[in-house]
């Protein structure tokens, strides 16, 4: 039976901004928040904004967006979530191909055939969208797989759209051409388009296009502080550490899952991981060759090895008792990356070819995606257990995961990816590696920082500074307020 071509999604209430506004350190950002989305409510009224993705689940679109629109409604502004539906696999083939072409991977340009399957798909949503929209209303684009949506809806109908590519590569090569080419005829007309970084920007549309950063929801559940009895209490639920006394809540009905030479199974099993009690070392990431899995695993593998290089007792100890996290989602339930179970056998396959000692202290996790808030909190736990998160990814569009490690004031040992450099000051907010796929450049950067506790600290109070002025969700809003406020004037105001 074939699905609909579009899907509105329900947005729940979530926190209000008189939550958000109840914590002292958030008032003044909300308070800034509220009077400068004034004047674009007055010029947006009248007028609908649609936000389209292509899925529902997954990925860091999907995660922002109910709070988005939930935070746009309270403001004063009408708005709605949409996702285009798709049930041909080979459409999302084709997209994460593109995906992957702007990200520099090698790849053949799309043929006509391909195009033409784009194009089936887009113009399948676009013809159900339009049938809700308005000509006055402004449609929100982003990423690439449902771009010719807005392209087809302006050509039928005039109604205007922004595109935002959350995606981009800071150079040019014959991949990355090839995808902007493919993408150029729909592109073109859109009304703005909205980068990370400057150097995403393709030449035909500058002189359209702005950066707004992508943003955390301090409050959310990936975001939101832990008691440290709600801590342990996550961690225990998740199936990620053991139930020693009896608890409140109940354990989640789908716990991670860990992987050992029999398969995955239980988190617990074959030894408890030591969250809480050992040093961590974690990285969570989908599962994608372009997140530098491989080198980091051999990189920390060869760190383990120098554990009697430590300067003192404590230092060895540390290196001795120091585990590595590598976490990501069940990729069978997330949509729109075929690649991923792939990539996940991969990494599987390099981790039973190490050595059993080596292999002890490298702990690989699926994440259930059942339910987004126990898998919010599952992440939230994991991070504030780590001693350092890594995000090593070869290309990274921005890179939320490092953002959210900040705010939890916890340096991030990173790849010097564009994304990446928008963020993180190095020295500052954690460490930049000049080489990411170089294993022994991790390994001696994981050791360096593993044993200056008191400089993890120190970065880790600057990340929380530098994310609280730049990277909170009110400062996005802000932003896309002023965005909505041009637009709407431009248009003469309310209808």
């Amino acid at each position: 039976m074939a699905i609909a071509p579009i899907e509105k999604i329900e947005i729940r209430r979530g926190m209000k901004l008189a939550d958000y506004a109840s914590h002292a350190a958030l008032t003044p950002l909300v308070s800034k928040l509220e009077h400068e989305s004034q004047s674009a409510v007055r010029a947006m009224r009248g007028r609908h904004i649609w936000m389209l993705n292509s899925t529902a689940r997954g990925g860091g679109v999907a995660e922002m967006m109910p709070m988005m629109i939930a935070l746009l409604r309270e403001l004063g502004f009408q708005a709605d979530w949409i996702v285009m539906n798709c049930d041909r696999p080979e459409f999302f083939q084709l997209t994460k191909r593109l995906h992957n072409m702007i990200h520099g991977d090698p790849g053949a340009a799309p043929d006509p055939g391909e195009r033409q399957l784009y194009e089936d798909v887009n113009g399948r949503a676009a013809d159900a969208l339009a049938e809700i929209v308005k000509p006055e209303d402004l449609l929100v684009v982003h990423d690439p797989q449902p771009l010719a949506v807005g392209a087809f809806l302006k050509k039928s109908m005039g109604l205007s759209f922004i595109w935002r590519c959350h995606i981009g590569l800071d150079q040019r090569t014959d991949s990355t051409s090839a995808a902007w080419r493919f993408l150029q005829s729909y592109a073109v007309e859109c009304e703005r388009a909205i980068f990370s970084a400057p150097e995403y920007i393709p030449d035909y549309l500058a002189g359209r296009s702005l950066i707004i950063h992508p943003a955390v929801d301090p409050l959310s559940h990936k975001n939101r502080e832990l008691h440290p009895i709600k801590h342990a209490g996550v961690l225990a639920n998740a199936g990620l550490m053991p139930t020693v006394d009896p608890m409140v809540r109940p354990p989640f009905e789908h716990q991670a899952q860990r992987l050992t030479t029999e398969g995955f199974v239980a988190a617990t099993k074959p030894d408890h991981i030591g969250l809480l009690f050992r040093p961590m070392v974690t990285q969570v990431s989908r599962w994608d060759r372009l997140k530098g899995w491989m080198p980091l695993l051999e990189g920390f593998a060869r760190m383990k090895q120098r554990i009697h290089d430590g300067a003192d007792a404590f230092a060895r100890r540390r290196m001795q008792l120091v585990r590595l996290v590598l976490a990501g989602p069940d990729p069978a339930s997330i949509q729109d990356d075929p690649e991923g179970v792939a990539v996940l056998e991969e990494i599987c396959a390099a981790w039973q070819a190490m050595r059993a000692d080596v292999r002890a202290d490298i702990v690989l996790l699926a994440l259930p995606m059942h339910s987004a808030k126990e898998n919010a909190l599952m992440v939230n736990a994991l991070q504030r257990a780590s001693s350092i998160i890594v995000q090593n990814s070869l290309r990274e569009g921005f890179g939320l995961t490092a953002t959210e490690a900040m705010w939890k004031s916890i340096p991030v040992l990173a790849s010097s990816a564009c994304g990446l450099r928008q963020q993180i000051r190095p020295g500052i907010d954690g460490i930049m590696l000049e080489d990411n796929t170089n294993p022994e450049a991790i390994a001696v950067a994981l050791a360096d920082l593993l044993n200056d506790p008191v400089g993890r600290d120190r970065m880790g109070r600057s990340a929380r500074r530098q994310v609280y002025e730049e990277f909170l969700i009110f400062t996005q809003l802000r932003r896309w307020a002023r965005l909505f406020a041009e637009w709407g004037q431009k248009r003469g105001g309310a209808k």
